[in-house]
């Protein structure tokens, strides 16, 4: 997720600076977003120039500290608060004080990073969408310390780097994923239940509401144990038995099918 946002910032004419722990993590990130471009001038979509200033917007560093001047931080660490509350500490203590600091998180809820800054006003949530480089929309999530400074910069970041900003309140799930996910859910509740094949419940999806994909081909594109983490956070949530997530979909996580990036999912790759 991080090179595509990087992508899509550099898109906007914004200088983007992608932290990553190890050189190994940079190297992949650089390869996706050059060669994501690369693929775009064949097909004659992108000119060579506007690939060159794209990439010439992005930079890379392992330290931290390599980010303590930029306006807008963007976290897109695994799905875990605590990971994500040790990564806001070390933020806080080094960015510069003017500074939004902000998650991508898809569920969790934001206001538990704040907490944890001395900045919590200036902490807001910017989900984006994966491919991030394809998908239009940015949730702008609004814990109840942010400033309305805090959320108008965030707002204007997002109209800059051409995405359709929507904003939401820090409720988990947010507004799509809160949506999505027990359909997703009840599609792997229907298989389960020998309702209709994978297969079948896909090509239906597909066919009968005109989504691009079907609900297991999605959950292979987004990461299963993405979404278990996901379904766990909005059950804890909410209490809702749809969001209880189903046994076939731990199945496949406790197995390591974690989807595409495994190459096995519901479907293999």
């Amino acid at each position: 997720m991080a090179a595509g946002i990087a992508e899509v910032a550099a898109r906007g004419g914004i200088r983007a600076i992608i932290r990553a722990r190890s050189d190994a993590s940079i190297a992949s990130a650089l390869k996706q977003i050059s060669g994501g471009l690369a693929r775009q001038v064949e097909k004659g979509k992108l000119e060579a120039s506007e690939r060159d200033r794209i990439l010439a917007n992005i930079s890379s560093t392992t330290e931290l500290a390599g980010v303590a001047d930029c306006d807008i931080i963007i976290e897109s660490v695994v799905e875990d608060l605590d990971t994500k509350q040790t990564l806001f500490r070390e933020l806080d203590a080094i960015a510069k004080p003017s500074a939004i600091l902000a998650t991508n998180t898809s569920t969790l809820a934001v206001v538990e990073m704040a907490k944890v800054t001395k900045r919590p006003d200036q902490v807001c949530g910017i989900h984006f969408f994966n491919p991030a480089a394809v998908l239009p929309l940015v949730e702008i999530v609004r814990p109840i310390t942010a400033s309305d400074n805090t959320i108008s910069r965030a707002a204007a970041f997002v109209a800059a780097i051409g995405k359709e900003g929507v904003h939401v309140l820090d409720r988990a799930g947010f507004i799509v994923n809160a949506l999505l996910f027990p359909y997703l859910n009840n599609a792997v509740r229907m298989l389960e239940d020998g309702t209709a094949s994978m297969e079948d419940i896909d090509t239906a999806m597909k066919g009968g509401c005109n989504f691009p994909m079907g609900p297991f081909a999605l959950l292979d594109l987004v990461g299963l144990d993405t979404s278990l983490s996901i379904l766990e956070t909005l059950h804890s949530s909410f209490g809702d038995d749809n969001f209880a997530p189903r046994p076939r979909l731990r199945e496949l996580v406790a197995q390591g099918r974690l989807g595409r990036k495994t190459k096995a999912g519901f479907y293999v790759y």
